[in-house]
């Protein structure tokens, strides 16, 4: 006697088939995610931002990194981010180092404005991080010195010649712009005041800089983002390291003596082919992070 079986109708076997194809794809794709573990990205904001102005930006991670874990860090929002650069450093690593902890393959930063000078304090401080990729979007790494919107706002009786006269105190140090303004007609004095800035830099008597530049270049990847229609950060090579001589002429990173002279690890990025450089026309300053073509051609592809 031979077994039977139901026979399946061809309609039913081609419904069958149909959602075995939408399900495989799918399954397809949570296993590739599973497999390639992307790293989890950490968000640190700017100058009077916040945490939900980044929405863009995480949605273009997921849609690219399914699965990635973002923390967008919602620490010194809005008028809270002007406290001083130190205070925000020791704030925002508190709460980013629990996440590095839980991340055995490494987590990324990526570093909006002002953001990107504190991320840079963090690394340079932090001896156990595991930042992977440093992506440091239109962030003034080499200082800001500009007549721009936000300087009127901030300070509407100075002008960029004599801000100098407010920043250089120890008054002005407690205002976080302040803290990475660089005046390239008072030198001696920016180098002597800055609480923050010079210091990162080595550019006054540090003595911790040996230890902070070993901590910095832990990190694979650094990634400097930034572009000619900027608006706000002043000139906009400081996105790039690159900064006025006293003749207010840039002078570009690989001429700065910072890098020359390696004090904080660029030269021996760039020697190890780990300095990247992208520059995007056409971006104003406030849509650098919602901006997915920028997302495309200079974040995803270190986001893995």
């Amino acid at each position: 006697m031979k077994d039977s079986l139901p026979a399946l109708s061809s309609r039913r076997v081609r419904r069958i088939s149909g959602a075995a194809g939408l399900l495989y794809p799918l399954l397809g794709a949570c296993l590739w995610a599973a497999a390639v573990g992307y790293k989890p990205v950490i968000i640190v904001h700017g100058l009077f931002d916040s945490s939900g102005d980044f929405k863009d930006l995480q949605r273009f991670i997921n849609e690219s990194h399914p699965g990635t874990n973002v923390s967008v860090i919602d620490l010194f929002d809005r008028s809270a981010s002007l406290q001083p650069m130190w205070k925000q450093v020791e704030g925002f690593k508190e709460a980013i180092h629990p996440i590095m902890q839980n991340a055995e393959d490494g987590v990324h930063f990526i570093c909006y404005s002002q953001g990107g000078l504190i991320c840079r304090g963090i690394l340079s401080t932090l001896n156990d991080h595991n930042v992977q990729s440093f992506i440091s979007l239109s962030s003034p790494q080499a200082g800001q010195y500009g007549d721009t919107d936000y300087l009127r706002y901030l300070f509407p009786q100075f002008v960029k010649s004599n801000l100098f006269h407010l920043c250089y105190t120890s008054v002005g140090q407690r205002i976080s712009i302040c803290n990475y303004w660089n005046d390239p007609h008072h030198r001696d004095m920016y180098v002597n005041s800055s609480d923050y800035l010079a210091l990162l830099n080595s550019e006054r008597s540090n003595p911790n800089s040996t230890e902070w530049k070993k901590n910095f270049l832990k990190i694979k990847k650094l990634v400097l983002v930034g572009g000619p229609d900027d608006g706000v950060i002043t000139p906009w090579q400081s996105s790039q390291f690159g900064f006025f001589d006293d003749n207010d002429t840039v002078v570009e990173m690989q001429h700065q003596d910072v890098y020359l002279r390696d004090v904080f690890g660029l030269k021996t990025l760039g020697a190890r082919g780990d300095l990247i450089i992208c520059s995007v026309p056409g971006v104003e300053h406030v849509y650098w992070h919602s901006n997915e073509t920028v997302f495309h051609l200079c974040m995803e592809k270190w986001l893995v």
